[in-house]
């Protein structure tokens, strides 16, 4: 509770090492609310000032804390291939209209080991002719990864673009056997 009896929104981050290079998990009380490739001290830093920014509150490391350690646990069996679909609270704070709705689709429809289009995914949430849309809402997703945006591709086949680098996105299509393992 704050000075005036309020219940403070208290933000929690811890830095968790991957095979994609260190990812920043950031909770709340309402669940999982940010993940952030390539968790340098730079991109570190930018993320916990913008997420203080938007959620009015300064995030505390505290990778100790409950409201991180069953994302931080789920998060390394998925990358070391025993969890297939992540069960956590997610607080949709940072996302909403559309961008939410196409989000929400892709976490509970799109399952592990599958992809979908940019316009398949438009057409799922009754939006057809809305792949460009489809993709901006995958550039703002606050929940990479555990939110599966890299199971998206373009309908050509292609890999098509990745917030977190269209390697990272590679790396993460082969983990879920979508994509063969780089031979070196």
């Amino acid at each position: 509770m704050d000075s005036h009896g309020q219940d403070e929104q208290r933000v929690v981050w811890a830095v968790v090492g991957t095979d994609i290079g260190p990812l920043l998990l950031a909770a709340t009380g309402g669940g999982l609310v940010n993940v952030v490739f390539h968790a340098s001290d730079g991109v570190r830093d930018r993320a916990l000032e913008r997420l203080a920014a938007r959620l009015g509150t300064e995030p505390v490391e505290a990778p100790d804390s409950p409201l991180l350690g069953e994302a931080i646990r789920q998060i390394e069996a998925y990358f070391a291939g025993r969890r297939h679909d992540f069960e956590l609270p997610l607080d949709w704070s940072l996302i909403s209209g559309f961008n939410r709705q196409v989000l929400r689709e892709l976490a509970f429809g799109v399952p592990y080991g599958t992809v979908v289009g940019y316009g398949d995914l438009a057409g799922r949430v009754g939006q057809p002719g809305a792949a460009q849309a489809v993709g901006m809402a995958m550039g703002s997703n606050p929940l990479p990864v555990v939110v599966p945006c890299h199971r998206v591709v373009e309908s050509d086949g292609g890999i098509g673009g990745f917030g977190g680098g269209v390697e990272t996105k590679r790396r993460l299509l082969a983990l879920e056997g979508v994509l063969p393992e780089p031979l070196f």
